[in-house]
């Protein structure tokens, strides 16, 4: 009964539409521990009333199977239902009607196994406390064998699979490091590391690196968006095989973005990467539109793990890597003479968010030793992000927060409107937090297994059903199976923040003339680019 319980709330709707293996696995884990529940509930309800287990009899067991087929084809018709309104809301495209045969069998698959590795676990305990009662006397057995058991399958999990599991990803991702994606080729401008004169070889910056600066906009298609001369703008990176640490890529990072003109330009864009190393085209071609190619970005990578899995292991090296950059840029940014620095700014997208904010203490260091910054899809573990939402402005919702009447930061879903509060007025830098209702990268914590959040209190955003409800264990299994599929959504949904950047950037930047034609020219230029 417990299994069929949880089985029936798996199938509730979470932030992002599933496909029917996604659903399975969630399904299968949920009512694995479902059936946990029942069987400690039935131990305590036995102990309560002093009696052994007695069991089932023929007719408890087909009045089960009959409950059981009726709940679960009414909590697939309601999960279908759901999962078709989501992917209404994001303009997703249907799901296979083959779904409803690939979650039960799914969800069958990962129920025996988990169940079959737990009754193993409990016949090792028994086992060990079997062996243990011949020295010492029976409960004391029990209690040294359930306490062996436990600690070691804790160590064996944390120590062993996790750190195996984690150095082969790496490992394997590093070859996928280099490789070029098709399209990319080395460039011939002095403006780019790993192009002539540069201090970087093009061999080094693996595959993102060489992404970042092998694409962008070219100085005539920037000219021809803006009606004038444009300039080249500068890309400076540093990947993992430039230097040791992360503190001689920065300084490399930076030696060749100097070399390369980069400190000469109107505006300087600090880039955060995500864990591959990789940077959304949209949040620094968007800026090179903006700035008429009168510009410089500069990166470096800090793993090869793409985004999920860094998002979950790898915070400790994106936080060396954001405030290594930024420190190194600053250092030479703030020797330059006053009337001749560049503007400059800050973005991260993701974990790279992360990083990017470790560099700054509060609100008044991102305004003093910047000139702006955006962060997109910033994750609940974020320091400044989670700072600036728990003390937010009272009455205003965990999903559009406020902070200090928006003098400095300021949080939207939808850059292409006016950003809220907007009777105040946003002097001086600006910095703009872009996340989306229905990004589970922004929502995802382990508290979401017995706490309920804020942002489920409150009134949904406007892509995330109404009948989402926050359900203990099972909310956590459903946001945490969102998260690797994130970015499987269309534009302005989940994790994808592309074409928002435009918006983001034109608020921050605030350049002459900009209107929203302007925007929705730019918007379609880059998807077009994409």
């Amino acid at each position: 009964m417990g299994a069929l319980v949880f089985l029936c709330m798996s199938l509730t709707p979470s932030l992002l539409p599933r496909t029917g293996l996604t659903q399975g696995l969630i399904s299968g884990i949920t009512a694995a521990f479902g059936y946990g529940v029942g069987v400690v509930a039935a131990a305590a309800w036995r102990a309560i009333v002093d009696r052994d287990a007695r069991p089932a009899r023929r007719r408890s067991w087909l009045v089960l199977g009959g409950v059981t087929l009726v709940t679960f084809v009414a909590a697939t018709a309601y999960g279908r239902y759901w999962q078709a309104r989501i992917r209404e809301l994001m303009d997703a495209p249907a799901d296979s009607v083959l779904s409803v045969v690939v979650v039960p069998m799914v969800a069958g698959g990962v129920f025996v196994l988990l169940i079959a590795l737990s009754r193993a676990v409990r016949r090792l305990y028994l086992w060990i406390a079997l062996l243990l009662d011949r020295w010492i006397g029976a409960r004391a057995a029990r209690a040294v064998g359930w306490t062996v058991v436990v600690a070691g399958t804790a160590l064996l999990l944390n120590g062993v699979v996790v750190d195996q599991l984690v150095a082969a990803a790496d490992k394997a991702f590093s070859v996928r490091n280099d490789r070029t994606d098709e399209g990319v080729v080395a460039p011939t401008t002095a403006e780019r590391s790993g192009g002539p004169g540069s201090l970087i070889s093009w061999e080094s910056l693996g595959r993102e690196g060489r992404t970042f600066v092998g694409t962008g906009p070219a100085a005539d298609e920037i000219a021809a968006f803006t009606g004038a001369p444009a300039l080249q703008p500068v890309r400076a990176y540093a990947g993992l095989d430039s230097a040791l640490t992360a503190e001689l890529r920065a300084r490399l990072a930076v030696d060749d973005l100097a070399r390369a003109g980069g400190l000469d330009r109107g505006v300087l864009a600090v880039v955060t990467t995500t864990g591959s190393g990789w940077v959304d085209p949209g949040a620094v071609d968007s800026v090179e539109y903006l700035a008429g190619g009168d510009s410089a970005a500069v990166a470096i990578q800090y793993s090869y793990l793409p985004s999920f899995v860094s998002y979950l292991v790898d915070s400790d090296r994106a936080r060396e890597a954001g405030r290594e950059l930024f420190d190194a840029v600053y250092e030479r940014w703030n020797r330059l003479p006053l009337d001749d620095r560049p503007r400059l700014v800050v973005v991260g997208e993701s974990l790279g968010s992360f990083g990017a904010e470790t560099a700054f203490s509060g609100e008044h260091d991102l305004r003093n030793r910047t000139g702006g910054a955006v962060f997109a899809g910033p994750p609940e573990f974020n320091t400044l992000y989670r700072e600036f939402v728990s003390d937010r402005d009272e009455g205003s919702p965990e999903i559009e927060p406020e902070y200090r009447d928006g003098r400095t930061v300021r949080f939207t879903d939808d850059p292409g409107q006016d950003v809220a509060p907007t009777a105040e007025p946003w002097g001086g830098s600006r910095v703009l937090y872009l996340l989306h209702p229905s990004d589970p990268v922004v929502w995802w914590t382990p508290e979401l297994m017995y706490a309920r959040p804020t942002w489920l209190e409150e009134h949904r955003g406007d892509d995330v059903v109404e009948a989402m409800r926050w359900i203990p264990f099972v909310t956590f299994w459903q946001v945490t199976a969102d998260l690797p599929f994130a970015t499987n959504v269309p534009d302005g949904h989940g994790h994808v923040y592309a074409s928002q950047y435009v918006d983001a950037w034109a608020h921050v930047l605030q350049p002459p003339d900009w209107d929203a034609e302007r925007a929705e020219q730019l918007r379609d230029l880059l998807e077009a680019g994409t």
